[in-house]
């Protein structure tokens, strides 16, 4: 037996891959749905990314087929016209923002403070890219009223559904149904009104002072309610 076959036998006494070389298993291959699913979604995240550099106004298809690095026909199969594409992506986007929103309320079940909680995840959507390209598209479908009548329900359905767990959220934590619509709704219209705002004044320190501001604002409310329900509550 030679030295090198001496050396490899004593080797593979203890580590046994030495000895033997594993050969690496294939890759499952994947179907044609998935590959399928897999090219629209480099193309609809492609189109997202030109959405927001670009506006609606700057849209090409072809630059994002370059982007996505599909060819033409390939992007045309999943999405044979320009506004195809957009409502795909919009519809991605807010189903995104619709996910992240209740996995945050879901969180927020045990969080010490649940109202900041709501302002972290408005500020998200409404202070984020995606809102900007919602309202860009909008304005572009006020000459396509059935672009933005889509648009309006994309975004009617995924707002809906985050403003519904936090509502159970706030429930869950003592508020009546009513005060906590009014909670809720008064909070998301403040830091939707930054964001109008932040079209041509985005400071990022002001919005949080104004927010902070926002916050004792309804503590002293909230509080003075739970006073007043314990008044009530002592003259029966």
């Amino acid at each position: 037996m030679s030295r090198s076959e001496l050396i490899t036998g004593a080797l593979g006494s203890v580590l046994p891959g030495v000895a033997k070389k594993r050969v690496p298993s294939r890759p499952k291959r994947r179907t044609q749905a998935e590959r399928s699913d897999a090219t629209q979604l480099k193309v609809i995240e492609a189109a997202a990314a030109v959405l927001r550099r670009k506006g609606y106004a700057g849209f090409r298809t072809d630059e994002v087929a370059r982007v996505a690095k599909v060819s033409r026909g390939a992007q045309q199969h999943h999405f044979p016209t320009k506004d195809s594409l957009v409502l795909a992506t919009a519809a991605h986007l807010l189903r995104d923002g619709l996910a992240r929103g209740q996995a945050r309320a879901a969180k927020a079940h045990e969080a010490a403070d649940p109202i900041e909680a709501i302002i972290e995840d408005c500020m998200d959507f409404f202070l984020g890219p995606d809102f900007s390209v919602m309202l860009d598209l909008v304005m572009a479908g006020s000459k396509d009223r059935a672009l933005r009548d889509q648009i309006y329900g994309y975004t009617r359905e995924s707002r809906l559904g985050v403003e519904q767990a936090w509502l159970d959220v706030l429930v869950a934590r003592g508020l009546p149904q009513d005060k906590a619509e009014k909670v809720l709704w008064l909070t998301i219209s403040v830091v939707r009104g930054l964001s109008v705002r932040a079209l041509w004044q985005h400071d990022d320190a002001l919005f949080r002072s104004l927010l902070d501001e926002w916050k004792l604002i309804l503590a002293g409310h909230l509080k003075l309610l739970d006073g007043g329900a314990g008044n009530r509550s002592s003259k029966r």
